[in-house]
């Protein structure tokens, strides 16, 4: 009597799991595995959200891509002259000023490089003469960027005054008389202004 009671007890409940198992998931019941904790789940949505990389060699690749990218902005502006992405040495009004100032003359110091193979070819030659007019050739190459660049230095010096009486214009001065010593094809960034005309 006992017996068949509790055959007929479990007949029922088997069928009632295998109906559960063909029911899909109630969102409410538990779902087999732990619960993250909150810190874990934040960073799992937030790379997911980013796009971040879940391993360091994809972070390293996509960082190498991200700096070849600036790069070739960089170059493409330092070709330009688009003021976003030049360095940071380049950028804001003063130093396009500057630039601009500079592009706009003739500076003696622009054909140092060409004067000083010149001279140097002078010098090797074995003939007294020769080398003692090389050598005459070079202090008076000298004396001549060294007038040229006292002159632009302080014309320069008075226009930024003028122009830009408020701003920082530190290093403006020596990042113009570094880019005489240039020659004007090879300035980067590229000369926007031809010469004679007013920056």
């Amino acid at each position: 009597m006992f017996r068949s009671r509790s055959k007929e007890e479990k007949a029922p409940t088997g069928k009632v799991t295998a109906d559960l198992s063909k029911q899909p998931r109630d969102p409410q019941a538990p779902k087999g595995r732990p619960t993250p904790k909150r810190s874990e789940a934040q960073s799992q949505r937030r790379r997911a959200s980013s796009g971040a990389p879940l391993d360091r060699k994809e972070a390293v690749r996509r960082q190498r891509e991200a700096r070849r990218a600036d790069l070739a902005r960089q170059r493409e502006a330092l070709a330009n002259g688009d003021e976003r992405y030049l360095p940071v040495r380049d950028k804001g009004p003063v130093r396009r000023f500057v630039r601009d100032f500079v592009d706009s003359r003739f500076c003696v110091a622009e054909f140092f490089l060409p004067m000083a193979v010149i001279i140097l070819i002078l010098s090797v030659i074995q003939v007294q003469n020769i080398q003692t007019i090389s050598l005459l050739l070079w202090l008076f190459v000298i004396v001549l960027i060294v007038v040229d660049s006292i002159g632009l230095a302080f014309r320069l010096r008075k226009q930024l005054n003028a122009r830009f009486p408020n701003a920082p214009k530190r290093g403006a001065v020596a990042y113009g008389l570094m880019r005489t010593l240039q020659m004007r094809r090879l300035r980067l960034p590229k000369p926007q202004v031809k010469r004679g005309e007013r920056p």
